[in-house]
């Protein structure tokens, strides 16, 4: 537990917050949240991955968060609820500082234009430039070094960390959180051949973010050609993920690192995306798919499910003989053909 914390709670609290049933004195405060191994009697820690089970009876937490089938095992006060990951993860933002910290106003280094609108309780980091036509929403956070782009507009509560770059025309939702370095409305990658050099078209589109989007670090996503690139609501999405001009993201979809999509694909709602998918343009995806990682999409998928593509690892010298047999698939193939035809005939 950090001495210097002024966050903490009584277990009544906690309790009542995620609904859980309380194993212990309801007074009992915790300020920090911490592993079963690290954590003190003033932290709370939890359990939700069988594979620490090990550390619970040695833990000196202060209380933690569990199932009921590990109660028994437990040294200390517990809240007991049947999903303790998603009790973890609504009590983990009542310790967030960042989630804590009041206003720190307009740094006197921004620069700010006179038509833009900014809402009540706004904090705006020092070098951050917000363009003409901007508005932005009550509780916003404009990280240092940010630029806002003209026309764009901020929801209500977002939170854009240092050196995030909307560029104009940019619409993000209530309760956005933007981390440094990504980029939204950037030029979709456009160009026309002529026979001898590239012609570059006019991306004339923008962005829509819905409401609680979550974008990573150093992620991109690009505006459209005509109409805007859209974001569903509540869509989480990695570190280092490429979302391409035109594409359509529906509500509740989860995108892992290093996914790319191509221009003009569809997703559908509750859709996850493994680490390293790529998706070809013009696909639709219905609701409910989900790719795992490092798997090439090519063809639209219409019925819900899991999906794959790729081979697994192997020691290398299998996978060079296995990669000699996948050029010889389309000759079996037509073997065996011959072969089957052969015997009906016989």
């Amino acid at each position: 537990m950090n001495p210097d914390a002024a966050i903490s709670y009584t277990l009544g609290e906690l309790a009542e917050r995620v609904e859980a049933r309380l194993v212990g004195d309801a007074n009992q405060r915790v300020g920090a949240l911490s592993t079963l191994t690290d954590a003190g009697p003033g932290d709370l820690s939890f359990l939700a991955n069988r594979a620490y089970l090990k550390h619970l009876a040695g833990t000196h937490a202060g209380a933690v968060l569990l199932h009921p089938e590990h109660a028994a095992s437990c040294p200390c006060a517990y809240l007991e609820l049947d999903n303790p990951y998603l009790g973890y993860a609504k009590l983990s933002r009542l310790f967030d500082p960042l989630a804590n910290r009041t206003s720190r106003g307009v740094h006197p280094a921004a620069s700010v234009a006179a038509d833009a609108i900014i809402g009540q309780a706004v904090e705006i980091g020092a070098n951050s430039v917000i363009e003409s036509g901007v508005e932005i929403a009550d509780g916003c956070v404009i990280g240092p070094g940010c630029f806002i782009g003209a026309d764009s507009v901020i929801g209500r509560d977002s939170r854009l960390h240092a050196n995030v770059t909307l560029y104009h025309g940019v619409t993000i939702g209530e309760r956005a959180i933007l981390h440094s370095g990504c980029v939204i409305g950037g030029d979709g990658f456009g160009f026309a051949h002529d026979g001898r050099q590239w012609e570059k078209i006019a991306q004339l589109g923008g962005v829509t973010l819905g409401d609680d989007v979550e974008v990573g670090s150093c992620s991109s996503i690009d505006r459209g050609a005509l109409g805007d690139t859209r974001i569903g609501n509540s869509v989480k999405i990695d570190s280092q993920v490429q979302i391409a001009h035109n594409v359509q993201i529906g509500d509740g979809c989860a995108l892992a690192g290093c996914v790319g999509i191509a221009g003009s694909t569809q997703v559908g709602r509750n859709c996850l995306l493994g680490g390293g998918v790529g998706l070809s343009g013009h696909l639709t995806l219905t609701d409910g798919v989900q790719i795992t990682g490092m798997s090439l999409v090519t063809n639209s998928i219409l019925e819900p499910g899991v999906y794959s593509s790729g081979t697994g690892s192997m020691p290398n010298g299998l996978w060079r003989r296995n990669a000699v047999r996948f050029k010889q698939l389309d000759d079996i193939a037509k073997r065996l053909g011959r072969l089957e035809r052969d015997i009906r005939e016989s």
